[in-house]
Formats: structure tokens, sequence, C-alpha cells
């Protein structure tokens, strides 16, 4: 072969294979990407995802409450601010001056919907696990379990990776951490408080639990992480990186320092502390902030031909992941939501969909009044005639959960999952008097409606004008 210049070796299989600078390595399609579930597993009901929700603890127990309209808000008191450390005149202070009073908070508890402190926080192993890790490691395990993927060969644990982010980690130790070097007394700093706050530790502990030696990522990219964290894991399916990855997003953010930085930012909802079930108000002309919430949502995601090959059930194909950047500032979307309109466009190149083919959008729309209003009209532009016709359903499921910040990409889009798997979009809850920028065709849902969803897509966005957006279809 003299005369031809060897460019290198591309791998196939256990052989290596040879191109010269005449022929180009070929290009493999993307891999197609599932979210399964075991097709011998009892509860039918549950597809391969694990939530730990102000609604409750566990799918069916959210689900359910989701869908029957209830709220996971609640007044606080001084004693959900986790300042134990502190002085009970500082923590009565503390608590006097946060302007917003109400919360989102996972139940706590040892029976079944309540998330058991004791088992995922407690325990002497556990003395490196901060809250927002012990709720992904809740999740994770309800989600392995209800996908049956609980590998013991080697070749298989190498082949699952782990993609769980967070937006602030603990930000509660960072407080508690503070008070002791104020004190002087940094002695008792305890050892584990670095592993505890680190956020990649969430990914970190679930791959260290189950052994999954593939792709160990964390997306940080505030309010979108969720979202960003199944994307990213996503493409590492399609690339070819791994076959099987657990994805998605955890916050644990109901402590003193985190509600005070949000109360100073003007971004919590502050008009409805004596009625908390009211103040979660997406889309609604009387919304005036968000109000912050914690939990974690986990998926399971497969490669379709591993996840056939295995009998495993498939529920949904997550079938287009878009992002972009709004460009603008660093909290407020831009009115006319450009950047939503990028990642929405994008997750539908992605996927081959025409507009006209979505049947459900899980709205971002957390109940603040400017980016309620730009999300409306970025969904306005991308699907025109068809969001006004009337044939799109919309809601924001966050009135019943309030914002789960890191969490709340990977929980909004389980919730499109389970849509599309029953047959069920969720209501827009204390959606009174909608917002002007919607009409009699197009107008968020004030009921759970049952219909046949085909596809879905769930909207994330997040501060620093980071947008991602997650589009599933139905395998049925």
């Amino acid at each position: 072969m003299r005369g031809r210049r060897w460019l290198g070796f591309v791998p196939t299989g256990f052989q290596l294979r040879r191109f010269s600078s005449f022929e180009a390595p070929p290009v493999p399609p993307l891999r197609r990407v599932v979210v399964t579930d075991c097709a011998s597993t009892v509860n039918a009901e549950t597809s391969s995802v694990g939530m730990v929700t102000p609604l409750g603890c566990g799918v069916e127990t959210t689900w359910k409450r989701l869908i029957e309209g209830e709220c996971g808000v609640r007044a606080i008191g001084p004693d959900d601010l986790k300042m134990n450390g502190f002085e009970p005149e500082v923590k009565m202070y503390t608590f006097d001056q946060l302007t917003s009073k109400v919360a989102a908070i996972v139940p706590y508890g040892s029976t079944s919907g309540e998330f058991d402190e004791q088992l995922w926080l407690n325990s002497k192993e556990h003395r490196s696990i901060a809250r927002f890790i012990g709720y992904a490691l809740c999740a994770a395990d309800e989600a392995l379990k209800d996908a049956n993927w609980m590998p013991t060969e080697q070749n298989e644990k190498e082949q699952t990776g782990v993609s769980l982010g967070a937006g602030t980690g603990s930000i509660s130790d960072i407080l508690e951490a503070s008070r002791m070097i104020c004190e002087k007394n940094i002695r008792r700093l305890s050892p584990f408080f670095i592993p505890r706050i680190l956020i990649n530790m969430a990914s970190g502990h679930v791959s260290m639990k189950y052994g999954f030696q593939g792709p160990n990522h964390s997306s940080v990219t505030a309010c979108a992480t969720g979202a960003h964290s199944i994307g990213d894991a996503a493409r590492m399916i399609q690339f070819g990186d791994t076959n099987v990855m657990v994805a998605g997003g955890t916050e644990a953010s109901i402590d003193a320092l985190s509600i005070a930085g949000f109360c100073r930012l003007r971004a919590l909802s502050t008009k409805y502390n004596s009625k908390p079930h009211e103040a979660s108000r997406p889309f609604d002309c009387g919304r005036d902030g968000f109000v912050i919430g914690e939990g974690s949502g986990v998926m399971v995601l497969e490669e379709l031909e591993h996840a056939r090959k295995r009998g495993a059930k498939i529920y949904a194909e997550l079938r287009g992941y878009g992002t972009s950047g709004d460009a603008h500032h660093i909290t407020q979307p831009h009115i006319g939501g450009r950047g939503a309109v990028l990642a929405m466009t994008r997750a539908l190149k992605q996927s081959g969909l025409h507009p006209s083919q979505v049947d459900y959008i899980n709205a971002h729309a957390t109940s603040t009044p400017l980016g309620d209003a730009a999300e409306a009209n970025a969904i306005k532009c991308v699907f025109s005639d068809h969001a006004t016709s009337g044939a799109l359903s919309v809601s924001s499921t966050k009135g019943a959960t309030g914002h789960l910040l890191g969490a709340a990409g990977a929980v909004e889009a389980i919730f499109t999952v389970l849509a599309l798997h029953h047959g069920v979009a969720p209501l827009t809850l204390n959606l009174s008097e909608p917002d002007p920028v919607f009409n009699s065709g197009f107008m968020p849902l004030t009921a759970s409606k049952e219909m046949t969803i085909k596809s879905g897509l769930s909207n994330s966005f997040g501060f620093g004008g980071t947008n991602s957006c997650l589009l599933f279809t139905s395998t049925n």
C-alpha cells in the first residue's frame, strides 16, 4: 500500500480497522434512548423513575396527589430553617426577618409516602451524606428497583453511569460551618464538611452504592439542572459511552440562608403567607414570586436495543433535547422568550416532530410575573396555530410542588413521562385569573385531563439565561 498514508485506527468490536487518506470512516447512527421498566414488575403502574417531592415520597404517591389537585406547599416555622446550632433568639430573629414564610417541604416520617430520615440520613454510615444526597439516593433506589436493573456482572456495571445534578448543594452545612468559624470553634468542623457540600457527590454516592462504573456526571445549571442532567445522560447513551444511565436532579434548599437569599432577590412569594396552599400560582394574575421547594427526581434511561434484549417494557422514548442561552440578564428572561423559543425549536428539530404533533407541554412557569409571561409568549411563537387552536394542552405542576430548583427539571420530566403513560395531563393549581397573554383557545389546564398523549415537552429554564427542553414520545 505504498503511497497511502494511514490516518489512524477506529475500533470495530474487538478489532481495529484502519482507514486510508482516501477512505473516511463511517459515521455510526445515533442510538435511541428510552425510559424503561421491567415487564415482570409487580406494580405495572410505575415506570423506571423515582421521586421525593413535597407531595410525598415515591412515584405512586406523588402522581396520585398531583392529579387529584393536592398541594405540597405549607407554612414554615423557625425549626424549618436548619439553625439548630444557633441561639434561640438568633433563630427567631432570622425567621421574623424573612418576607416569605411558605415552602414546599418533603414530608418526613416512617410511613408509606414519607421520606424516612433514619433510613437515608441518620445511620452511622451516612455521616458524609447531606440531605440533597439522601433525596437522590432514595429516588435512585426506587427508579432502579422499578427498572429491575441491579447488575452484578462487571461489564454491565461498566456500562451503567450516573448523571445527577443539584442547583445549590447543602447550604445548611455551609451556614453551620460559618457559625463555627465565627465562634472560633473550627476544631468542631466535620471532616465530612467538603464531601457533604460537593454537588457531584450525589452522583458519586449513587455510583458507589451500586458499583456503577460508567460515566459519573453532574450538571449545575440552576433551575435547569435536572433537565440538563437527563439530556446529557441521553447523549452519552446516543454516542455509545454507555448503555444505561441513572439521571436526574436533587435539591434540599429549605434552610435559613437559602430562603433569606431568595427573599433578598425578591424572587419568592410574599403575599400568601397566611394562605400557603395558594402561594404558588403559575400563569395567574395574582402571582408574585415562586415558592421554594425541595426534592429529587431520577429516571433510568436505556439504549433501545439493550432494553429489548433484556425484555424491558418501554414507557417512553426521549426523542429531543434542546438547549440555549438567553444572553440577556442574570435572573430575568427576555420578555419575548427568545431563549425558550430556541430550546424548544432545537428539541423539536432533533426529534423530527412537527410542532402540531406535540400534545402536552409541562411548562417551567414558576409563578413569577416576568418568567411565566415570557414562556407563554415563547410557546405561542413556536406552536402558533396549534397552541391557539386548543389542541395543545399546557400546564405547570409547580402550583402543587412549588419550585424544586435543581430538581425541578427532573421531577417535571417524570411528570411528562407519566402523563404519556397514563393518558392524563396534570392540572395547574391556583389558576383563577389567567394572565392576559392567554385567550380562550390557548389556556393552561385548570383540571387534570384524560387524553391521548403521544408526545410531551418538558421545559426548564434557569438563572444565567440557561434553557433546556426534553421531548418524550409514547411507544404505544
